[in-house]
């Protein structure tokens, strides 16, 4: 009898250990506010279609940022924090080492450099969309904007192959991430009351029959 509980109490403490040193998996933060399948239809439906304007006009600096947000953190800085697993910070509030799980492409990274900030709904696209009405205070909030789905943590050169492409002309690698992309989208122009045109609410309504 004596044994045969040393030998549970063992095999406990065996699995106690295992489950201490197995690290945890990555962490795959998501922006705030991302809605439901349902109120995105609803929502799309609900957005003014018109052909972009003033593209020629566009500039990025109307839209200021990186701002400062907390302490010696600006934008960008929160955005790794926020979404990275394991994440360090110096005193300049830059990340010295964590992981990043860039949804977009399902690739994972432990080098902030690697790492872009992506607006989700891009800075051209907002400015052509009915941005360009806008104040330049307004201009910084939206660029800024922590609490909404505009913020993404994404692998630097898939960032820069989206551009101020819309989803009529660029779509995530991952198609499973495609529903999430498309409700996100929707909600930042949603919120801001930009417009979206033909062949962009197309492509919306196909990437939300994968959901």
């Amino acid at each position: 009898m004596v044994r045969t509980l040393r030998a549970a109490v063992a095999v406990a403490a065996t699995v106690v250990a295992v489950a201490v040193l197995t690290p945890a998996s990555p962490a795959h933060a998501t922006p705030p506010n991302i809605p439901s399948y349902s109120t995105a239809v609803s929502r799309l439906a609900t957005l003014t279609v018109a052909a972009e304007s003033h593209g020629s006009t566009y500039n990025r600096d109307l839209f200021p940022h990186w701002i400062t947000i907390s302490g010696a953190c600006n934008t960008r800085e929160q955005v790794l924090k926020r979404d990275g697993s394991g994440v360090v910070v110096d005193s300049s509030c830059a990340a010295t080492s964590g992981s990043w799980y860039s949804p977009y492409d399902g690739a994972t990274w432990t080098n902030a450099s690697d790492i872009d900030i992506d607006h989700m709904v891009p800075l051209a696209e907002a400015w052509a969309s009915g941005a360009w009405a806008w104040t330049t205070a307004k201009r910084q909030t939206y660029a800024n904007d922590l609490g909404g789905p505009e913020l993404w943590a994404v692998t630097d050169n898939v960032n820069q192959s989206k551009g101020d492409k819309d989803p009529a002309e660029w779509q995530p690698s991952l198609a499973s991430f495609r529903c999430t992309y498309a409700r996100a989208w929707i909600q930042v122009k949603y919120y801001y009351n930009l417009s979206v045109d033909s062949a962009e609410k197309a492509a919306l309504n196909g990437m939300l029959a994968t959901c």
